[in-house]
């Protein structure tokens, strides 16, 4: 029978102390994933009594998808992200000029992944605090055949006019 020697010892400890904080490491980000969001996912039955209640409900997507699809009626339109992904230059002053930080206030989008993505810098880098997304965004609105407000397609003087102000 071999005796284990003080050196055969050293690298099994720092093997399993490795182990160990790669285990931790991997439990956090499982924990991550599964963590509730700093702001409030809505369904379209608690998006419709938020709307009653005179809620305001900011539509961030672009202007070409709101031809597209139409909004949501009351929906004040201001597109977070141009087509690249590139935060609008004016969108950040013109919401905090808006919103206040704890005032209620409804995000939508097509889907609900750039209002997740807006609601997680509001809350955790502006200190919101009453923000809600709706889940699935305008999609599943219309998927439920629930009412949207078409928009006309302005023309590009309009657009630029739009612009200057």
């Amino acid at each position: 029978m071999a005796e284990t020697t003080t050196t055969d010892a050293a690298p099994n400890r720092s093997n399993a102390l490795i182990k160990l904080v790669i285990a931790l490491l991997l439990s956090f980000a499982i924990m991550q994933i599964f963590k509730e969001p700093p702001y409030n996912n809505i369904k379209n039955d608690q998006l419709q009594v938020m709307l009653q209640n005179n809620v305001p409900i900011y539509d961030v997507r672009r202007p070409e998808e709101w031809y597209q699809t139409g909004i949501i009626e009351g929906s004040k339109m201001l597109t977070f992200v141009d087509a690249d992904g590139r935060i609008q230059a004016n969108f950040l002053s013109r919401f905090t000029a808006d919103v206040g930080k704890n005032d209620p206030v409804i995000l939508i989008c097509r889907t609900g992944s750039r209002t997740s993505t807006l609601a997680h810098l509001l809350v955790e880098e502006l200190g919101y605090t009453n923000i809600f997304n709706v889940d699935h965004g305008i999609t599943l609105w219309l998927g439920e055949t629930r009412p949207s407000k078409s928009i006309i397609n302005p023309t590009l003087e309009t657009q630029y006019i739009k612009c200057l102000i």
